[in-house]
């Protein structure tokens, strides 16, 4: 399930080196993320260098609701001290957990 509308963009493969590189663009902008995919690497340890990935929308609440109707794990909206709710947490099915924002 795609629930950020993340498109790849772009695929490089270098077999001879044991490793393909995955561009996504996130439609109306200009920023992509880049992605590694090691062929012969061990497991990756959530955490371990890496605490989680945020990405921002326009309807935090249009937003949790997706989440709530998918597979994935969702956590309550929040807001900093108590505030009005300005985030949550959706963790993938490998443990990596995404904090949705919302836009200002």
């Amino acid at each position: 399930m795609n629930l950020f509308d993340f498109e790849v963009a772009s695929r490089r493969e270098f077999p001879e080196d044991k490793f393909d590189l995955i561009y996504l663009n996130s439609p109306g902008s200009s920023v992509q993320i880049e992605l590694t995919y090691n062929y012969d690497a061990e497991p990756y340890k959530v955490g371990d260098g890496f605490s989680h990935l945020g990405v921002t929308v326009s309807d935090l609440e249009k937003m949790h609701e997706i989440c709530k109707e998918s597979a994935y794990k969702i956590g309550d909206l929040r807001g900093l001290s108590g505030g009005t709710p300005t985030y949550f947490f959706v963790t993938d099915p490998d443990g990596y957990r995404i904090e949705v924002k919302r836009a200002k």
